[in-house]
């Protein structure tokens, strides 16, 4: 092995990102933009690609600069670099994909008050390399989305009895085909649209996740069969 090669547990990075260590279910972070936009599916999948983008790249940057910024100063930096990129990132979503910005306003320049893009910058970009923080990176932002994309389904499933409405509106003809009406003629239930919706089933999801996770620990730790001792001779 070459010296200062570091080895890294690409396996580990995706399973923490996507479930063990997911933002939303395990860290309980960026709850703000969570329940704000999550009325239906098709917002938080927005809100969920923007905040992945932001997190790929200041991954990136902040792991191929990591050695000129001194540990004084390094907070403010990775602010600064991050709140560079959401204007970016911001400024395209106003150009390319209009409608989808003007639904999601604000919350796209919150996306530098994020904590789990400077807590992913802090403990991991800022120590280690640029491919390993790009896919740390990728799936914590992808991980985030699931939970955005989950919340918001279940919300607008129940809520108005459609999936993913409007997502040609919001992200171009091509999205039309994920348009589906599941309950045709549903009332629709307010609640699951309007916040306390979004707490309920947040509160639901969290919930099932931990119970998930106590099965699996249960079937780990669960000791194998021994066979039967054999009878001793009298």
């Amino acid at each position: 092995m070459q010296p200062g090669f570091i080895m890294t547990d690409y396996k580990r990075i995706v399973r923490d990102g996507l479930w063990d260590n997911n933002v939303v279910f395990a860290q309980m972070l960026a709850l703000c933009p969570l329940l704000a936009v999550t009325g239906t599916a098709t917002n938080g999948l927005g809100m969920g690609l923007a905040t992945t983008a932001v997190m790929v790249v200041s991954g990136m940057v902040i792991a191929l600069f990591r050695s000129m910024v001194t540990p004084e100063v390094r907070i403010p930096v990775f602010v600064l670099l991050i709140a560079a990129i959401v204007t970016l990132v911001d400024m395209m979503m106003n150009a390319w994909l209009h409608e989808l910005y003007k639904v999601l306003g604000l919350f796209i320049p919150l996306i530098v008050t994020n904590c789990a893009i400077l807590g992913r910058a802090e403990s991991f970009a800022s120590k280690n390399p640029v491919m390993a923080s790009a896919a740390d990176g990728l799936f914590m932002g992808l991980g985030f989305t699931l939970g955005l994309v989950v919340l918001g389904a279940v919300r607008e499933v129940i809520g108005s009895g459609t999936l993913f409405a409007n997502a040609a509106l919001l992200l171009g003809e091509p999205f039309h085909f994920m348009e589906l009406t599941l309950l045709p003629g549903y009332d629709g239930f307010l609640l699951m649209i309007l916040p306390p919706g979004g707490f309920l089933v947040l509160g639901f999801l969290l919930a099932g996740k931990r119970l998930l996770d106590a099965r699996r620990s249960r079937v780990a730790v669960q000791p194998e069969p021994t066979p039967d001792a054999e009878p001793v001779a009298g």
